[in-house]
Order: structure tokens, then sequence, then C-alpha cells
């Protein structure tokens, strides 16, 4: 076999100069624990993306939640009917609010791998060096972001609306539910893009489960309202708790109860859903399942 040539001097030269100060020596990773500077860079692309169209995915979600609100305070007669102890479009108020965060949320989430997948540019989030973990948290945080930034958006316009009358009594609550709910949707929307292969999935996830979820969820009644079998699935949905928790925040009673002990322990099971489906979408990434085959 003939010998292997000899690399040029200038390459071996090159091989064997030591590295240049600040930088690390050749072969030894750059970022061997947490990538900040990666980290950022995923989600302000991320933000970036969803506000170079803001119009459609902050501003127009305000309008279509006021055409909610419209509607059903117009279904519900000019003088309106009490609910908790409020006219029945300041009762509706908070749950529109979560409702669009939450809907936002997911929209944000489950296109990310999805897109990717179907148009072949799924290395884009693949090859960079992030872990799992920070990979996730770029993309969620950034779904967190647009659902704030919808809530703000969709309040404002709340203030606007006559009869309705906004004030926080528990900011708790508002901040928690809120965050926990917008949360919750967006690592469902992950999971969902990973599962998808194409955009008619995503949209069965969205007709059959989040929209059936949401709409039973007591956010246009009281779910005493409802005969106790129905009351009991109800109790099970995790977003009934989103949304009576938010609107807890703001009015100081909901189905769940009118003291902070009585909200505490929607509280918490939705902090322990969210960690176990980060725990379930983490696992996922780890496995490249539907991404790396």
């Amino acid at each position: 076999m003939a010998n292997q040539p000899n690399p040029a001097p200038e390459t071996a030269a090159a091989l064997a100069r030591p590295a240049a100060p600040g930088f690390p020596d050749r072969g030894v990773p750059l970022f061997s624990t947490f990538n900040r500077l990666g980290l950022w860079t995923l989600y302000m692309k991320e933000v970036r993306r969803f506000f170079k169209v803001q119009t459609q995915t902050i501003w127009a979600p305000a309008m279509t939640t006021l055409l909610y609100l419209m509607i059903f305070t117009v279904a519900m007669g000019r003088g309106g009917r009490m609910v908790l102890g409020v006219n029945f479009a300041s009762f509706i108020a908070p749950g529109l609010i979560v409702m669009g965060m939450m809907g936002n949320a997911f929209a944000n989430t489950s296109f990310n791998f999805l897109a990717g997948k179907i148009q072949g540019t799924i290395v884009d989030y693949l090859m960079p060096p992030l872990s799992n973990g920070e990979l996730i948290i770029g993309l969620i945080g950034a779904a967190v972001t647009r659902a704030v930034l919808v809530g703000l958006a969709i309040t404002l316009a709340m203030l606007l609306w006559p009869g309705v009358h906004l004030s926080v009594m528990h900011p708790w609550a508002v901040v928690w539910f809120g965050l926990m709910g917008s949360v919750l949707l967006a690592v469902i929307g992950l999971i969902t893009s990973v599962w998808a292969e194409k955009f008619d999935h995503a949209a069965m996830i969205t007709n059959f489960v989040i929209t059936p979820l949401t709409m039973l969820s007591g956010t246009f009644y009281v779910i005493s309202n409802l005969a106790p079998a129905f009351q009991a699935v109800s109790r099970v949905n995790p977003f009934f708790y989103v949304i009576s928790g938010f609107r807890f925040g703001f009015l100081g009673q909901s189905d769940i109860g009118d003291s902070n002990m009585a909200v505490l322990n929607g509280a918490l099971y939705l902090g322990l859903l969210n960690v176990a489906l980060l725990g379930a979408l983490y696992g996922l990434l780890k496995s490249g399942w539907k991404l790396k085959s």
C-alpha cells in the first residue's frame, strides 16, 4: 500500500499552531454547558418571525375576541345578565383574554417543526449547538411572549368596550394562570409539530382537541349550571382551571372558589401537568422521533 502523502508544510503548521487568545483549542467544544448566546438567538429569531406579521399574529386575535364578546353580550340582551355578581360582559372578558393567549401560544409552536419538516428546513433547528432543553426554552419562550402580547392587546380592546369592567383583584392568579395556560398550549403545540407530518394533522388537533376543551372550559358559563356528570368532566379539563383561575385574578371569585386557598389546588395541578408534559416533550426530542428519521 502506498504511503499517504505528508500534509503540506503550511497545513501542518496551521494544525500545530496554538489557538488565538480568547478562543478554545481546536476540537474543544465552545459551548460545554449552557449556550446562552444560541438560546437568545433562537428566541429572537422566533419572536421576529411572528412580529413581522403582527397584524395577523397579535392584532387579529384581539379583533376575533371582540367579535366573541359582541355576539354573546348581544345574545344575552341589552340589559345583560348577572353572573358571579358581575354583568355577563365582565364575566366572560377574563376567559376570552386567556383563551386568546392560549390559542396563539399553540399556533406559534405547532408551526415550528412542522413547517421545517415540510419545507426541508428542519436542520435549522437540529444542527445548531443547542441542547434539547435550550431548544424547548427558546421555542416555548417565544410562544409565551406572543401569548402575553396578544393578552395585552385583547385587554386594551376590552377596556374600551362598553359594559366591561376589569380590575385586578389577585395579581398572582393573573400572572400564574396566564403563564401556565400559555406554557401548557405551547408544549402541546410543540408536541403536535413533532408528531404531525402535514398541516392537516395540526388542524385536526386544533379542531378535535383544543377547540372542544376550550369551549367546554367554562369560558361562557359557570359549571354549576351543568349536570353533575358534566361538572365532574369539566373538573378534569385543565383548560377549566386556566379559565377559572385567570377569572379569579380579575373578579375575586370563580367556579373554583372565592379564596386563594380554594384556587391553589388548581394552580398546583397546572404546574405539575406542565412539568409532566415538558418531560414528555424532552423525551421526544431526545429520541429524535419523526425528526431525525
